[in-house]
């Protein structure tokens, strides 16, 4: 049973449906499916098995958008003979591994069809969801993404950290993202290409899908574990990612670090003054050496920490103005 989060009631993009959708119909209309690719040559027999299954529920005409992002298995010569055979699957590699978020806005930026569907080829986000989609879009929303309400089959610690990164996140940015959701949804044409508009290399899709609104709503869903293979993302992969996340739509980091400047300035002056009024009210006093170095070594870790801040700040700026491409097709 699929039980659909309100987008009137809840926090997030989800709110951002006001009114009344209005009702669409998908007779004539194609559906783009964007896949992007690292190494998954042990699941794409049975990814497009299950896609052929699905496929043939909607009714509607469909393309296959697969971005090979630098594959160093058989991935690529597996889609090629495949799209050889089947007309509606298209192969877009890569030069070399420019990462997932470059890889979906290379297919994102690829993609001809009505709606578009961004799927991971691992199969832990169903494609059978995507019927669900395609039914609330045709009530008239523009954004329709999958909430991973059950995530048993991530570890512990992925779980702990993914729920720490979207308090974190959602408590400095400006346009918070809703809770356990990834890049599993479909968006309607006109989203996708508000989308392409933004130019920045540093990407981050999940606040970009929140950042350019239209109407949203979630659909819960139980994630299975990986169908086969292994994930290309590890543990620095992802705190990377995260801390792009944050930085890309939040200044809060900094603001943080004028606060704390302005308090140890604060501190500061009403401990220079605690000590003249001593001096003048008991005498000259001598003070200790380990209570000074306990105030310098702080002081110096806290400006340590702000430059880093700065630092991660000043090189997402230095890759904006260099200007060069997110990604680049090998053919």
């Amino acid at each position: 049973m699929i039980e659909v989060a309100d987008a009137m009631t809840s926090a997030g993009p989800q709110s951002a449906s006001e009114g009344r959708p209005t009702t669409r119909s998908r007779r004539g209309a194609k559906l783009s499916i964007v896949i992007p690719m690292h190494n998954e040559e042990q699941v794409l027999n049975m990814l497009f098995q299950r896609l052929d299954e699905v496929s043939a529920r909607l009714g509607l005409a469909i393309e296959f958008v697969c971005v090979d992002d630098g594959s160093r298995d058989e991935t690529l010569l597996m889609l090629q003979e495949l799209a050889a055979r089947d007309a509606r699957l298209r192969v877009l590699p890569l030069a070399r591994n420019f990462g997932k978020e470059a890889a979906l806005t290379a297919g994102l930026d690829h993609i001809t069809g009505d709606l578009v569907v961004p799927l991971d080829a691992d199969l832990q986000d169903p494609p059978e969801l995507i019927e669900e989609f395609i039914s609330l879009w045709e009530q008239g929303y523009d954004v329709v993404y999958g909430i991973r309400s059950d995530r048993t089959s991530d570890s512990v610690a992925k779980r702990l950290t993914a729920g720490w990164f979207y308090k974190v996140f959602n408590s400095v940015a400006d346009y918070p993202i809703p809770p356990n959701t990834g890049d599993f949804r479909l968006m309607d044409r006109i989203v996708v290409d508000a989308l392409r508009q933004l130019p920045e290399r540093n990407r981050f899709n999940k606040g970009l899908f929140a950042w350019v609104g239209f109407r949203q709503i979630g659909v819960p869903y139980v994630r299975p574990p990986r169908a086969a293979g292994t994930s290309s993302w590890a543990s620095p992969a992802l705190w990377r990612l995260a801390f792009d996340g944050i930085t890309s739509f939040s200044t809060t980091p900094l603001r943080i670090w004028s606060v704390v400047g302005v308090s140890a300035a604060g501190l500061a002056s009403l401990y220079a003054a605690f000590l003249i009024l001593r001096v003048l009210i008991f005498g000259r006093d001598v003070p200790g050496y380990a209570s000074l170095m306990v105030v310098v070594l702080f002081c110096f870790a806290v400006q340590m920490v702000a430059i880093g801040i700065m630092g991660e700040y000043l090189g997402r700026l230095y890759q904006e103005v260099k200007g060069r491409p997110i990604y680049i097709v090998r053919k």
